[in-house]
């Protein structure tokens, strides 16, 4: 399947990077890319048109090719921030969302979401894996939501609200596993650490 133009996806690299000493991680080498370019062109592969939404460092993210957004909020509040610059930014039903930091997230990703979504009459499809344990555990920041949804994110977040389980349980949510045996079992590890990150280019 190759790119869906009804989905617009968006790049999370909005975070202070505090576990890893407060370096915009987005920028963070991954095999020899930029940790956000690697991740953006994965994107690319699966939507229509995909944005970054960053907070610092925007000229160089900006050279990356793709439209730049930060958060409309101050002080780094969270992730439901770049839902909400993705919804803002967004003239497709639907918005994807990926984090920077999740390099190796699958290439049919969207394709999945987006046919769960389909065929539970979604209003959210969120991704969940196995994690070291074996138990399977949603990926909120791995998100399809419907365009629609925007006002209510709106709402949540001026009542001070900024937890993303709390929003999506209030809406339709159908988790989808990947958990396949062709399946990556670190597709979903995200890097907190530099260490962590040299760790995942080895694997």
């Amino acid at each position: 399947m190759g790119p869906n133009p009804d989905i617009t996806g968006i790049v999370l690299a909005g975070g202070r990077g505090s576990r890893m000493g407060g370096v915009d991680k987005g920028l963070q080498p991954f095999c020899g890319t930029p940790l956000a370019l690697h991740t953006l062109r994965r994107l690319q592969q699966q939507v229509g048109l995909a944005l970054i939404n960053a907070n610092r460092n925007l000229l160089t993210y900006e050279s990356f090719g793709a439209p730049v957004w930060p958060d409309a909020l101050a002080d780094y509040p969270g992730p439901l921030a770049g839902f909400l610059t993705g919804f803002e930014h967004c003239t497709t039903p639907c918005l994807v969302t990926v984090p920077c930091d999740t390099p190796r997230f699958p290439d049919d990703l969207v394709q999945r979401l987006h046919g769960a979504l389909i065929a539970n009459q979604a209003d959210i499809a969120m991704a969940s894996a196995s994690e070291e344990d074996g138990q399977l555990r949603t990926q909120p920041v791995f998100c399809l939501l419907k365009h629609s949804l925007k006002d209510s994110l709106i709402q949540f977040i001026n009542g001070g609200r900024r937890k993303i389980d709390a929003w999506t349980a209030l809406h339709k949510t159908v988790v989808v596993p990947f958990n396949l045996p062709q399946d990556d079992p670190r597709a979903f590890f995200n890097a907190n650490t530099l260490d962590e990150l040299h760790s995942l280019e080895k694997t």
